[in-house]
């Protein structure tokens, strides 16, 4: 009889470990779903900057729609982006596509023109008109770069399935729509829902019925007030605190009211409030009724992102009292929209997910005052100072850098060619400097980022994940933990966009056919893994540039008879 040395029989161990896991991957993947799973409409709801621990801190007090997907679906309470770049635009296109920045194409909700330094906005498109009488710019998905779950659906199922979208962002409307899809956003300056002429000849005569129904005035003297009872909020003491900033009329303190002698400023303090929601429920509800969404015997796929929270996170923090209610607000909103897809399609033949395009910090000001190391950066002052030193250093008269996005600092190539001087030795130079400065972490240079010469970290992962070889700048920046970093110094109270926790931390919750109910998965998922789960559940092809796994808990399990009616 051989005998065996302990490393021997652990190497044994563990083949026999991994043959298990093996066999268990190949089972799982023998129950994924089929292609004719027994749902009507795919819908992916965002409530923007959500933060990842919130639906469970607030559960006790939650009976709407949050509090529904948690009892009967699968949550994920340690879900992360992988970027750095925790901004709207770029957290709708994981969402979206499951891809990175190289793939997806968006550097940022704005970047820079690299020969000129004009900003480009991630959704602008120069050869789009909006089909309402607005200032706005003409916008479409010009710019975005890879397949959504959304395009490949329509696309796998022959273009019988169909794509909408909705949000009071035009960015938040049109990224999730993809190419494929239809996507309606609202007008802050009229209080009406438009799209834009890559959709539609016309805005579609519902549309505008809908828009003449002036359902934006109803909020005319009124005012927001608490949900529940002051004493059951964990922030009831922290209402009008001094580093707020509010919005326009509505004052920094409950209750909030609407009214506004402009009727600009009245329309875009809507969507500082649950009113911004209520009023997307208001067109999504048309939507679905207009267009039979999911009433045809063919999977149709809808997008409806609440953007509320956010602007409502912007002005008063996230350790607000109105922050707090905002959550509960949108389950209220989110519960009546799951209540009317049952009545008109059937929860039993929907699925959902729901989940958010980034977190946020708080107020830095108020950190500071309880002793973190907290502040606010003032981009006209370090690009001054940054300008400066790189005169001196190369000793030439002319400002070398011409435009700041986060993360991205911009070098003028007129010139850079003016005065020979060589991209990575500025580059490298630059990057220095902010090594240098004040609240700054890291700064790390194109050249670096397009060799891989960087340190095999999870934050140098994220920033090369937002990375965008012909958008993103020639040297990116990193803030230190709590430190506001915005082109706008003061336009907000709060903000978002680092690679730390608090940004990238969001929660993933989805119920539908075959999905485990009441079921909380603790290991760590990366949201890029929502695109290729939605398509793998109704047997569609892969988004194009998705790179993680579909999340195996939503696609592994077999619809129960219960489930089908």
């Amino acid at each position: 009889m051989m005998v065996c040395s302990r490393s021997q029989l652990f190497a044994r161990a563990q083949a026999a470990l991994l043959s298990l896991l093996v066999g268990a991957a190949t089972l799982v993947q023998a129950q994924v779903h089929p292609r004719d799973a027994p749902v009507d409409l795919v819908l992916q709801i965002t409530v923007d900057m959500l933060k990842g621990e919130m639906p469970f801190q607030q559960y006790p007090h939650l009976d709407g729609g949050i509090r529904y997907l948690l009892d009967n679906g699968v949550a994920y309470r340690n879900a992360h982006f992988q970027h750095s770049t925790t901004f709207t635009a770029v957290g709708h296109a994981v969402i979206a596509t499951g891809a990175a920045a190289a793939q997806h194409g968006l550097a940022g909700n704005d970047w820079a023109d690299r020969s000129s330094g004009d900003r480009i906005y991630c959704v602008a498109d120069p050869g789009a008109r909006p089909l309402i009488d607005v200032a706005s710019l003409g916008t479409s998905p010009r710019n975005l770069t890879a397949s959504t779950f959304g395009d490949e659906i329509v696309l796998s199922s022959g273009e019988k399935s169909r794509m909408f979208s909705v949000s009071v962002k035009d960015r938040g409307a049109i990224i999730p729509g993809g190419r494929l899809g239809k996507a309606f956003w609202y007008d802050s300056g009229s209080g009406r829902f438009l799209s834009s002429d890559w959709y539609y000849d016309a805005l579609p005569e519902w549309v505008t019925r809908f828009n003449d129904s002036a359902r934006r005035d109803r909020y005319r003297g009124k005012a927001w007030s608490l949900q529940d009872p002051p004493e059951t909020y964990i922030f009831s003491h922290q209402d009008a605190r001094e580093a707020e900033r509010g919005y326009a009329d509505l004052g920094t303190g409950f209750p909030h009211s609407y009214d506004n002698p402009s009727d600009t400023r009245y329309y875009g303090g809507l969507r500082f409030s649950p009113a911004g929601d209520e009023l997307t429920l208001d067109f999504v509800r048309a939507l679905i009724d207009n267009q039979a969404v999911g009433q045809r015997g063919q999977t149709d796929v809808l997008a409806v992102s609440f953007s509320a929270l956010d602007y409502v996170g912007h002005a008063f923090g996230t350790f607000s009292l109105e922050y707090e209610d905002q959550v509960r607000q949108v389950d209220r909103i989110i519960g009546e929209l799951l209540d009317f897809i049952d009545e008109r399609i059937g929860l039993n033949r929907t699925l959902v997910v729901l989940t958010s395009d980034h977190g946020a910090d708080d107020i830095p000001e108020y950190q500071s005052a309880r002793g973190l190391d907290a502040g606010r950066h003032d981009p006209a002052g370090f690009i001054r100072r940054a300008n400066a030193a790189l005169k001196t250093r190369f000793g030439i008269d002319d400002d070398l850098i011409m435009a700041f996005w986060n993360p991205s600092l911009y070098l003028q190539p007129d010139k850079m060619e003016k005065h020979e001087l060589d991209y990575p030795e500025v580059e490298h130079a630059l990057a220095a400097i902010f090594r240098e400065e004040n609240g700054f972490a890291y700064a790390v240079t194109r050249t670096d980022l397009e060799s891989g010469n960087l340190p095999d970290t999870p934050l140098m992962q994220k920033l090369q994940r937002a990375f965008h070889p012909q958008r993103s700048g020639n040297v990116l920046v990193i803030q230190n933990p709590f430190w506001y970093l915005y082109p706008d110094a003061e336009e907000f109270a709060a903000m978002h966009g680092s690679p730390y926790a608090y940004d990238t931390h969001v929660p993933i919750i989805a119920a539908g056919p075959g999905i485990p109910r009441g079921l909380i998965v603790d290991r760590p998922v990366a949201v890029s893994s929502i695109a290729p789960t939605l398509t793998t559940y109704v047997g569609a092809r892969l988004p194009s540039g998705a790179d993680h796994p579909p999340l195996i808990e939503l696609v592994s399990g077999q619809p129960r008879d219960s489930d089908i009616q």
